[in-house]
């Protein structure tokens, strides 16, 4: 087994990239709003958009990142940080469901398929069977991305499709639910046929019903890298052959972005807030969204192989943003939808759950380079 890389910008050692993931997974679990600045009031309650015992898509995108180093590697204290993630939320008790709410589910399901353990099954058939059949939808059957707060009546958003769809599909497999995989699978078609560009093969952050646009017309990355990342993975959760019209579709959808994300990648590995707006701030969240997928995609075949290297020099662009103790720098606040490019260009960058989260799925896609 090889214990280094070369990229064309440096060597990474194998050892490195471990002892960053273990740095990030530290301080992943510190994170915490001591401010109160993102304690945000909600008909629902007060939720905290930053902290990590809290139920919510920050912390659901953390535990798939951790999750994905500990079956990768079998690091125990990986391992223990989602269990007791779990084990504490569970006491507390679930809180309401919504689209970004049902993000941990993903990760619970494979924790029940891997440990069996009972006490998972029915937050797995609850939440699934609210999707089917409570969740609100748009025209056209799409899931409305529905969160705290306003409604967002008709509306589509790239985020959904990790959020809610891949926890639904792989809760389909693990339950034998064909309806769930049908379900997902149109949700991947519904919001591929409003949400992606068909001049660049980029994804608009949103789409609404009501008046029927893309809002802003943001390319915005995070939103994009959600995208990335979900292709992959809903080919892998449903086990998909290569003569398969679905797995063919979404391939496609995937070549499509990642060709163009190759083009606008920054001098410095990263990629801009707005994709296709040098003048936004480069981001590294959705760096790492995008190095995990583009580095999957390569793996699994979906994209050429000259390909990696636009991964890895991401992967060279995340490492810089990493501090000693884990924290990761240049990530946007959660992101509302934007009624102007302005709007993104002005997110505040904090240190936010999910940067240690994607860089943490990031590096650890990374490992299969040493094999």
């Amino acid at each position: 087994m090889e214990t280094s890389l070369i990229s064309k910008h440096h060597r990474i050692e194998k050892i490195e990239v471990e002892k960053t993931i273990n740095t990030l997974i530290s301080g992943l679990t510190r994170i915490k709003d001591d401010s109160g600045e993102f304690l945000i009031a909600f008909d629902e309650g007060i939720v905290d958009d930053k902290s990590w015992p809290v139920w919510n898509w920050p912390q659901g995108v953390g535990l798939f990142g951790v999750y994905k180093y500990w079956r990768m590697t079998k690091n125990e204290s990986a391992l223990k940080v989602v269990v007791d993630w779990f084990e504490d939320r569970m006491k507390e008790g679930a809180p309401p469901k919504n689209v970004n709410t049902m993000a941990p589910l993903l990760t619970m399901a494979y924790l029940y398929e891997d440990t069996g353990d009972m006490r998972y099954l029915p937050y797995l058939e609850e939440w699934a069977e609210w999707v089917m059949n409570d969740m609100p939808r748009t025209n056209e059957y799409g899931l409305q991305h529905m969160t705290y707060g306003p409604e967002n009546k008709n509306q589509l958003w790239d985020d959904t499709l990790m959020m809610s769809v891949l926890p639904l599909a792989k809760i389909g497999v693990l339950l034998g639910k064909q309806s769930y995989i049908d379900e997902a699978k149109r949700q991947f078609i519904v919001h591929t046929q409003y949400l992606m560009d068909k001049k660049t093969g980029l994804w608009f952050h949103g789409w609404t019903f009501e008046g029927n646009h893309n809002f802003a017309d943001a390319l915005w990355a995070r939103g994009n890298c959600w995208v990335t990342i979900a292709i992959p993975e809903i080919i892998e959760i449903l086990d998909l052959e290569e003569d398969d019209f679905f797995r063919e579709y979404v391939v496609e959808v995937l070549k499509k972005q990642i060709h163009t994300l190759a083009e606008l990648q920054d001098d410095t590995g990263l990629w801009h807030t707005l994709l296709l707006e040098k003048d936004s701030y480069t981001e590294t969240s959705a760096t790492a969204g995008f190095a995990y997928g583009i580095l999957k995609a390569v793996r699994k075949r979906y994209v050429p192989e000259e390909l990696r290297e636009t991964a890895l020099s991401a992967i060279d662009g995340i490492l810089n943003q990493i501090s000693e103790d884990g924290q990761v720098k240049n990530v946007s606040v959660g992101t509302a939808m934007g009624m102007n490019l302005d709007y993104y260009r002005n997110v505040p960058v904090t240190q936010m759950p999910y940067g240690q989260s994607l860089s943490i799925l990031a590096l650890a896609e990374m490992l299969y380079e040493y094999i």
